[in-house]
């Protein structure tokens, strides 16, 4: 009787700690947006193009539209990241390339890329507190911290298809931006912003598509970053 009552009970405790794993944060199963495919572009021809422009914009976070791209600032939540911990995880795990310029021709390296916004690691000599007041070297290092990415550049080409009668756009590159720092990583006096590296956006697509991003209308319906760009749901400002 007693080993009847030892395995009825070690049932019941294998049972709710089965029941505690599986812990369901919601009403169901989200898995649409973790598989979905970017919507492929329609076919276009060279032949087809009767005018096209290369544009440059820049979406500045600060806009309240735009803050979609900026939260959440501390990356902890289950469901979304913000675009910079969706591309700079990537990047890290080297599902996405970074490159140096906006002709991408030449990536970033890894060391390169620890880099990136003043980041590193630099020594230099203290004298200590106390007798004999010596020298001595220390190691400083500096991190990058993501939310200092304050603005987004878009490389862009638009043009009329004169096959399906419209307008239409093709965004190439986007590289994440912050305001200048110095050798020390200190924010510049003159406030200039400038690019950290480019990515480019076709590579880019699926894991956009498979990012979740806000949507204040409706939590069962959210976009995916990609949603946000081919829908042209941001405000920007053309500077070239």
């Amino acid at each position: 009787m007693r080993n009847k009552i030892v395995i009825v009970v070690l049932l019941l405790l294998a049972t709710i700690s089965t029941e505690a794993q599986n812990v369901l944060d919601g009403a169901y199963v989200k898995d649409h947006t973790a598989t979905r495919e970017p919507l492929p572009y329609p076919y276009l021809r060279e032949a087809d193009v009767m005018w096209s422009k290369r544009i440059w914009r820049v979406i500045d976070l600060k806009e309240k539209i735009n803050l979609p791209f900026y939260y959440p600032l501390t990356g902890t939540l289950k469901d979304r990241k913000s675009l910079i911990d969706v591309i700079l995880d990537a990047c890290e795990e080297g599902s996405l390339t970074a490159y140096t310029t906006e002709e991408f021709l030449t990536p970033l390296t890894s060391e390169e890329f620890k880099k990136i916004g003043g980041a590193g690691i630099d020594s230099m000599k203290m004298m200590r507190s106390d007798p004999p007041y010596d020298e001595y070297d220390t190691v400083i290092v500096r991190t990058f911290s993501r939310d200092k990415v304050i603005a987004y550049r878009l490389k862009e080409e638009w043009f009329f298809d004169r096959q399906r009668s419209v307008l239409d756009c093709r965004i190439i590159g986007i590289s994440p931006m912050m305001y200048a720092v110095d050798e020390n990583g200190n924010l510049r006096p003159d406030n200039i912003k400038v690019s950290l590296f480019w990515i480019y956006y076709p590579e880019a697509r699926k894991l956009f598509a498979n990012a979740e991003t806000f949507n204040r209308q409706n939590d069962a319906e959210r976009r995916s970053f990609d949603d946000i760009f081919q829908k042209r749901m941001f405000s920007s400002t053309i500077y070239k």
